[in-house]
């Protein structure tokens, strides 16, 4: 009797442990069934580890990739800088590009569903549009003008990524061979929007500004005076002119350090903290299950001088180029923005769509109050410095960045805002690796791409 009490005991315990089993199995299944499906080894979808199915399309109905059975290759848009303006965001047959939707959509691409799987009956695949527009992507590619950089461009009330360039590049439909210590490949995997980080320089100045309008009081009316230079715990800060006296206003218009530096000290390093938080720098965001680096700081507390260098955006900042441009959108939008896509929708060949995205904000990144203060202190940065007449057409509002870098002999140059405009609510930012000057190298990059933005839409 005993025995078969044991034995009893045993088998019921190991019906619990398949039951639990499978339901763990099914948990999965229906959670990440479309992440096993679109597995490389899976020879019903790939051929010569390639994907063999779907479109990718931009927002008009472009075509950007397309596999032809024919020949068991994937096509590209017609244009060759169209295919290089859009590599990391399409990708190419090789894998390479970790952003690209040929790998990471590759589950929209084959039409997989919880019912019918991948590739169902009657249909090769889906095509998949992306958000961006090829025409605005390929004006933005040529603006950077060969320089390594990206360029982002995105509407901060419904999330859709108008633009996303990262350089260096390549031509997907002829991949070069490409050696160790290629100067001219460096990083050309990396998309440069989503998955790296970079010093800000100047543009940091934008989170300086936000804490200072919030935590020290009289500030929008406080004096400031500027020789050119001024000392920090030991350490000399030094500006390209001496602006003499200024508000926080005008300090953050010429983009004066030394003022900046001083209300970085007085700010002190756990508010900092506080507020790169409360920005979302310091978190990764999800693009359509793409994850963003996260930005990373390193406020000395004990150390005002390189406290006052990370005011600036120096010392050991480094900020998501995508995450400052959504920060700008918040900055124009009252405080909060939509979260950024890439994927518009899914539809069958014929047209028939196949799925809906929807919106997500990002919840409040900065104060209503002082989102509306500080857009116009950015509105203000372009008339009464980087000049109306370089943004025709435009109402703009930005904040330059020239960041020194230790990969260059040459500073980064950096611009990032937004357009106070309905009809076109867009955030962008540009990064040039080498560029020199913020305004007048990025500025004029800025201005390509959202003249092509604008014309587009």
């Amino acid at each position: 009797m005993k025995k078969i009490t044991s034995r009893t005991i045993v088998c019921f315990f190991l019906a619990l442990v398949l039951v639990a089993g499978t339901g763990v199995f099914t948990f999965k299944f229906f959670m990440e069934g479309d992440t096993w499906s679109a597995f490389s080894a899976n020879r019903h979808l790939y051929t010569n580890n390639v994907l063999n199915t779907g479109r990718v399309l931009d927002e008009t109905g472009k075509v950007l990739a397309d596999y032809d059975d024919s020949d068991n290759k994937w096509h590209y848009a017609d244009n060759i800088y169209v295919r290089k303006a859009t590599l990391h965001a399409v990708g190419d047959s090789t894998g390479m590009i970790g952003t690209g939707a040929l790998t990471r959509f590759a589950d929209k691409l084959t039409g997989y569903n919880i019912i019918t799987g991948a590739k169902p009956i009657f249909s090769n695949g889906r095509d998949l549009y992306l958000t961006l527009n090829a025409d605005v992507c390929q004006a933005a590619f040529k603006a950077l003008n060969g320089h390594k950089g990206t360029v982002g461009v995105y509407n901060y009330k419904t999330g859709e990524i108008i633009c996303m360039v990262s350089a260096p590049t390549y031509d997907p439909a002829s991949p070069p061979t490409i050696k160790d210590g290629d100067e001219n490949y460096e990083g050309v995997y990396m998309n440069r929007l989503l998955s790296a980080t970079f010093i800000p320089g100047s543009t940091f100045k934008l989170i300086t500004a936000t804490a200072a309008l919030e935590k020290l009081d009289g500030i929008e009316s406080r004096k400031f005076h500027c020789s050119g230079k001024t000392t920090i715990d030991g350490q000399l800060i030094t500006c390209p002119s001496a602006h003499g006296d200024l508000t926080m206003e005008q300090a953050l218009a010429v983009s004066c350090n030394c003022v900046f530096g001083q209300l970085a000290t007085e700010i002190g390093s756990d508010q900092l903290n506080e507020y790169v938080k409360k920005a979302g720098l310091t978190e990764s965001m999800s693009i359509n299950g793409i994850q963003t680096a996260k930005s990373t700081f390193d406020f000395a507390a004990d150390d005002k001088g390189s406290l006052a260098w990370s005011g600036i955006g120096q010392g050991k900042d480094l900020v998501n180029p995508c995450a400052l441009m959504v920060y700008s959108g918040a900055i124009a939008n009252g405080g909060s923005a939509a979260k950024p896509q890439i994927i518009s929708h899914t539809a069958l060949k014929k047209g028939v769509r196949t799925s809906l995205y929807l919106r997500h904000s990002t919840g409040e990144l900065i104060n209503e109050d002082t989102a509306s203060k500080l857009a116009s202190m950015m509105r203000n940065n372009v008339i009464s410095n980087y000049g109306q007449s370089n943004f025709p057409g435009l109402s703009i509002g930005a904040k330059s960045g020239t960041a020194q870098s230790d990969n260059s002999d040459s500073d980064n140059a950096w611009f990032t805002g937004f357009l106070q405009d309905e009809d076109h609510p867009y955030a962008f930012v540009v990064l040039v690796e080498g560029g020199g000057s913020g305004s007048k190298v990025a500025g004029k990059v800025a201005n390509t791409a959202l003249q092509a933005a604008v014309k587009a839409q």
